[in-house]
């Protein structure tokens, strides 16, 4: 009688499913994004981190990457707001100093783009922020 290990099977092995190797799609990759505004976090082909980028999401922070975490930090913590809106965040941008000076090197749709002078004051007389809690 043979053995289990000198039989033959009756039928052939099965066959492997994976796909048959072809061209690399990789190489034809075209970057189809229907937006380009300049805000785009995904870097597509030939677009790579600029050193600023690279470093900051290593942990190494500029002055002013540190200064504006710091600022808004002390903004969450002073108002007991752990998640501030966009217009608290440009309040705190502008109390550092930052101003609109020169024109955007964004693309943005339905905007019009403005600058204004480097000493202009944080909040124009006629826009004071107001502080609504007190």
């Amino acid at each position: 009688m043979p053995k289990p290990s000198d039989q033959q099977p009756d039928s052939p092995e099965p066959q492997d499913n994976r796909r048959v190797p072809g061209p690399d799609r990789r190489k034809s990759v075209v970057d189809q994004r229907a937006f380009n505004t300049g805000l785009e976090r995904r870097r597509g082909p030939g677009r790579r981190r600029s050193d600023f980028m690279k470093a900051a999401e290593e942990g190494e922070m500029t002055h002013e990457q540190f200064l504006f975490i710091k600022a808004i930090d002390a903004y969450k913590r002073v108002n007991d707001k752990p998640f501030p809106t966009w217009t608290e965040v440009l309040e705190v941008i502008r109390k550092l100093g930052y101003r609109k000076t020169v024109g955007s090197s964004l693309k943005l749709d339905a905007v019009e783009d403005w600058t204004e002078p480097a000493d202009a004051p944080a909040f124009p007389p006629n826009e004071e922020v107001v502080d609504d809690a007190a």
